[in-house]
């Protein structure tokens, strides 16, 4: 046997059997660790018995939040609704209180605490809103919550975000109905209190939008297309696609969205100008056209956004989107977005130039 070639291999044999040993150890030694911290942020939690107690275990209140009300779930009686927060791990709680500061009913358990799955360390940031009302029809307030959240990673870091919640009444406290809360920020229907109110209360749904394969589908629930912006468009990458931009009412809403549709009638690829605005109250124009010199048609999207302002009055927001072509697909645009401010005087043949002039495009190109 060649000793110098045996020695060697017998050598890295020995270092990947000890080195592998010593890997399985310190991944049992951080879950050990997680377990710890785990363990001890659940118990500053249940050692929250009266509002006392709060800051006293590391969390804030969320003092504008902070409502008297009363709950059928305690007898009728007034009690108080406080909303509070975490200071070490940004995990998001809600507790009822009675008038000498007793902890009636407590719960962390919130979707907002599920967005970074297996982390103590969750993105929250602050509440929207809150409403108290009977949804499922029990005869007792449940509790609409819609929690601000902000990843500080990833896709996308840095822009806000909402995530809703229901903590249904019943004898002595809440129960959350995790499918519910699953559906409601799947699909985009967190936007608002009314949105959450036309789902769990009315049956109303924008889930066919994200499901349906087909146009058809769509048109069948209900999905109304802006014919005057819908053409087809041969993409250098996707083939020759209609452009079908359209919009499904739920409520007091008009959900907007685009499709593009291949020749059979299947749908290819989906878009959501709307991100977390309430209601599209203007399609303003549409461009399919070249914006990033890459030789490759892109999707510009004018439109006018509504939402309810803080004091229910109804704003009104217009919003340039960007698509770009890739080779497997489209890609939002993050960008110019940021470093242009869109108004209602805009137009879409400006913000084309605008656009291609930020990628460096002369007018003559």
């Amino acid at each position: 046997m060649n000793k110098r070639k045996y020695f060697p291999m017998l050598a890295a044999c020995v270092c990947s059997l000890c080195l592998r040993p010593l890997q399985v150890l310190a991944a049992e030694t951080e879950t050990y660790r997680l377990i710890q911290l785990y363990q001890e942020y659940e118990e500053r939690f249940a050692a929250i018995e009266t509002t006392a107690d709060i800051e006293a275990q590391g969390y804030t209140r969320f003092e504008e939040q902070c409502f008297a009300v009363e709950l059928e779930s305690f007898g009728g009686r007034e009690v108080n609704f406080i909303p509070i927060m975490d200071d070490t791990y940004h995990r998001m709680a809600v507790l009822i209180a009675d008038g000498r500061g007793d902890v009636l009913y407590k719960t962390d358990q919130l979707e907002a605490n599920y967005k970074w799955l297996g982390k103590l360390e969750q993105p929250n940031t602050g509440i929207a809103s809150v409403s108290f009302q009977d949804l499922d029809g029990n005869g007792m307030k449940d509790i609409v919550l819609i929690v601000t959240c902000e990843n500080d990673s990833g896709d996308y870091m840095g822009r806000p975000y909402k995530v809703g919640d229901v903590l249904f009444g019943r004898e002595g406290g809440f129960y959350r109905d995790w499918r519910i809360s699953d559906k409601i920020n799947r699909f985009s229907m967190n936007k608002s209190i009314r949105f959450i109110t036309a789902y769990v209360r009315d049956g109303n749904s924008t889930e066919i939008l994200y499901t349906a394969s087909t146009l058809d589908e769509l048109l069948e629930k209900g999905f109304q297309i802006f014919e005057e912006q819908s053409y087809y468009r041969e993409f250098e990458k996707q083939g020759r696609l209609l452009v079908a931009p359209g919009y499904l009412r739920m409520g007091d809403y008009s959900v907007f969205m685009i499709y593009l549709v291949n020749e059979q009638g299947n749908i290819v690829w989906s878009f959501q100008p709307m991100g977390d605005y309430d209601n599209i109250y203007a399609l303003k124009g549409m461009a399919c056209k070249d914006l990033d010199g890459d030789g490759m048609k892109d999707i510009l999207v004018l439109a006018a956004y509504s939402y309810e302002g803080p004091e229910e009055q109804l704003m009104v927001d217009t919003k340039c989107r960007i698509y770009y072509q890739r080779a497997d697909g489209f890609e939002e645009d993050t960008e110019f977005e940021e470093a242009y401010l869109c108004t209602d005087k805009d137009k879409v043949s400006e913000l084309v130039d605008r656009v291609r002039a930020y990628w460096g495009w002369t007018k003559e190109e």
